[in-house]
């Protein structure tokens, strides 16, 4: 969800290489007098290219927005307002179920501080922040600086990032998909298919040949109409592209990666929606005012480009009433889902589809008479959209109600509301529903048989999702697995139990229901007592990618066997805030930093083990603390993951020494 100026996607090669610690990010400090008792103190990040630090103001569900906390020794300033910071970038994470508001490049937060007696004084700040990409993120960190003030009118003082240490022992395999491109193809494709649909209205459809034939018949030549209707569809293009430009421009990238996560946005475009369904069922028709159609048809009438072009611009206002839900609904996922370019890049997919046929019947007028003759299966084809339009209104209802936290709309009645909605698409294909405008017919035909079988298929698909199946095919369409009545499923069988269903110390049921525990030390007592390496998941409950791996590889049945049977996993959250005992407390011989809280220890441990923190990282290792293969970082290649899970049990099994086991929690699942 970034800015692209290209559509070509990028997948860069997956590459073994020395690891080394991720800072990316640096800091500059700067003070700037206001007046006699006001300083002004800013704090200026940077992030290396593709990384970001979190806003301040994120859900309090979410432990690691960037905070800043001022103190000195005589407590004689006050704070005047709260710490101020641009406009974040805005996105809704269904991993998190939440808004996530970051800041890429450069960014300024400013404090103005007022001495209460007049007297200035030195000024301590801590900086607390964590830093992530597309791929993985860091540790959180903290960053403690002193603010010399003085008369004069500015100072500053360049804090660059924590030394970075050279590793040399760890090999790690790492895969980065660039997605943003891949979500502009995405983009690229749908709208196109849309452009295909909106040909097939009956508003579009009956244009095709008229128009074509105007062409051909009113130009003395035969290039002359072909390159009239050429000129004809690239006008068409012009036309959309420049309404989406136009919707990037008056929106900006900011406002349109916050609409996917407004709630007034996203309650107003299900009410749009289900409008435009109603109106493709025929209740009513959308048309713009006549005066508008009138005025661009009067321009038509003049000659030369300028009269082609106005004709092109006819042909939209007239086909609104068919095109404008579709496009209405490409342009706000565009905008949602691929940035400033998402909006142009769509329209202009749509566009294509739409203007493609005015230049091939141009050149190829013959095939004119292959085309089927206008009648009631155009109206269908709307009743279809509407269909369409309806299932995906309660997507941004249920975006809604999951921000809202409402609990509402949850993932069992969100996929009823569906199964419903195709259920009746597919009577509908079938023949077995009539609406107002349908033609009266006494049979279907063949492609509206199998259109039926397909969509009553796929309604019989979702039906196992009510009690907790994966349902792969819309995935990402309804609200995750947790936001359900029933987040663990109807099973009572879940993961590795003991006989009595009791959890070891430290265990709990984790993603996908897997047991996991959560302290190493823990774990690796009973690693040993069941003679089973230890499994080292390093994640964080801000870390995007790491919800990756558990909802697209650790839901395989085969990944989730061999974590449930072979292995002992143990996931050590590195953004655990919960503070440790005052005796437990250190400081790390790597960062010099004070390691105070769960989450610092453990992202410690992980840099002094495996010289590594960036998380997801995945580690086997054997009942003495050593590793057993290679590390494995963020990769949702699901065979390959497979593949090194078994060579970690098999490289444990071949070295282990041969003694009984005490079989506690070791029954077989499937």
């Amino acid at each position: 969800m970034n800015r692209y100026l290209n559509m070509v996607i990028v997948l860069l090669l997956s590459v073994s290489s020395f690891a080394q610690l991720n800072n990316p990010i640096s800091w500059k400090f700067t003070s700037k007098k206001i007046n006699d008792t006001e300083f002004d103190l800013i704090i200026t990040s940077t992030a290396d290219e593709g990384w970001h630090v979190y806003s301040q103001n994120l859900p309090k569900e979410f432990p690691n927005p960037t905070t800043f906390k001022f103190t000195n020794n005589n407590n004689d300033f006050e704070l005047i307002g709260e710490t101020i910071e641009p406009t974040p970038i805005s996105e809704y994470d269904e991993n998190f179920e939440m808004t996530m508001k970051y800041f890429g490049g450069k960014t300024d937060f400013v404090q103005r501080i007022k001495f209460k007696n007049g007297k200035k004084s030195n000024i301590n700040v801590v900086v607390e922040w964590m830093s992530c990409n597309d791929h993985t993120c860091t540790p959180p960190d903290y960053l403690e600086h002193k603010f010399i003030l003085s008369d004069k009118k500015a100072s500053t003082t360049q804090v660059n990032k924590t030394p970075e240490k050279e590793v040399n022992k760890t090999e790690v395999s790492d895969i980065n998909v660039s997605t943003a491109n891949s979500s502009l193809w995405r983009i690229f494709i749908l709208a196109f298919l849309g452009g295909l649909a909106a040909l097939l209205t009956p508003c579009v459809f009956p244009m095709i040949p008229m128009t074509v034939s105007f062409f051909t018949k009113q130009s003395k030549t035969k290039a002359k109409g072909i390159s009239n209707a050429i000129l004809y569809g690239v006008s068409i293009i012009v036309i959309y592209v420049l309404l989406g430009f136009g919707v990037s421009a008056i929106f900006g990238a900011d406002a349109l990666n916050a609409l996917s996560t407004n709630v007034w946005f996203n309650l107003l475009f299900f009410v749009l929606l289900v409008v435009f369904a109603i109106s493709f069922f025929g209740a009513f028709e959308i048309v713009l005012p006549n005066k508008w159609l009138n005025a661009a048809d009067k321009q038509s009438d003049k000659g030369g480009y300028i009269g082609i072009f106005f004709m092109a611009f006819t042909l939209a206002l007239v086909s609104f009433s068919c095109t404008g839900p579709i496009v209405g609904t490409l342009l706000v996922d565009a905008a949602i889902n691929g940035g400033i370019v998402g909006p142009m890049v769509g329209m202009f997919g749509f566009s294509l589809a739409l203007a493609l046929p005015f230049g091939l019947f141009a050149a190829f007028p013959g095939w004119l008479n292959s085309l089927p003759r206008s009648g009631g299966w155009l109206n269908s084809v709307k009743v279809v959209l509407g269909f369409l339009e309806l299932a995906f209104a309660f997507k941004f209802l249920s975006i809604a109600d999951m921000v809202l936290e409402l609990h509402l709309l949850e993932r069992e009645m969100f996929l009823s509301i569906w199964i419903v909605i195709f259920a009746t698409l597919g009577f509908y294909l079938l023949g077995k529903i009539r609406l107002p405008h349908d033609s009266p017919t006494d049979s279907i035909s063949v492609t509206r048989l199998m259109l039926g079988i397909a969509t009553l298929s796929f309604t019989v698909y979702m039906i196992p999702g009510l009690w907790g199946a994966p349902v792969k095919l819309i995935s990402g369409f309804p609200p995750p697995k947790n936001y359900s009545e029933a987040p663990f499923g109807f099973s009572q069988c879940s993961g590795a139990i003991s006989e009595k269903g009791e959890l070891p110390e430290h265990a709990h049921y984790g993603p996908q229901n897997i047991v996991a525990f959560d302290d190493y030390y823990a774990a690796m007592k009973y690693a040993k007592t069941v003679n089973k390496p230890l499994l080292l998941d390093f994640t964080g409950y801000g870390c995007v990618n790491c919800r990756k791996m558990e909802d697209n590889v650790w839901n395989d049945s085969n990944v989730k066997a061999v974590l449930n049977n072979d292995v002992v996993l143990v996931s050590l959250y590195i953004d655990a805030k919960k503070m440790l005992p005052e005796s437990e407390q250190y400081v790390s011989e790597v960062t010099k930093k004070k390691i105070r809280t769960i989450g610092n220890k453990w992202s410690d441990f992980q840099i002094r083990k495996f010289n590594r923190n960036a998380q997801p990282f995945y580690v086997f290792i054997d009942h003495k603390g050593n590793t057993i293969n290679t590390p494995r970082a963020f990769d949702t290649d699901i065979p390959s993951y497979l593949k090194w899970l078994h060579n970690g049990v098999e490289k444990f099994n071949t070295k282990k020494e041969e003694k009984p086991a005490i079989k506690l929690l070791n029954m077989k699942f499937k």
